[in-house]
Parts: C-alpha cells; structure tokens; sequence
C-alpha cells in the first residue's frame, strides 16, 4: 500500500462529525458560498473594450 495512505488508514472510514450546536447548512446557502465571485471589478468590460479595439 501507498505509505501516504497509510498514515490515514485509522480514520479513513469513520463517519463524518455533526456538530451539537449548529444545524447543517441548507444546500442553497452551501452553493453560495462556493459559487463564483468578481475579484476583480471592472475586468470583464475592459476586456470587451479591448476585443473591440482590436477589431476594428
């Protein structure tokens, strides 16, 4: 076996923790989080500027 996966062999098949205190996050609310964001303002129409630019 791999001796990466055997350090991890004990824990490997346990079941994940529910926490006490906090309820599970709606799945809606959990897509959000991950979903995808503007880092940076402005970039996309800079970007169209320029595409336009170099079409004509």
């Amino acid at each position: 076996m791999n001796d990466d996966i055997t350090a991890y062999l004990d824990i490997l098949n346990r079941p994940h923790p529910k926490s006490k205190k906090h309820p599970p996050m709606p799945m809606d609310h959990r897509a959000a989080q991950f979903s995808p964001f503007a880092a940076v303002t402005g970039h996309e129409e800079k970007l169209e500027e320029i595409v336009e630019q170099q079409e004509e």
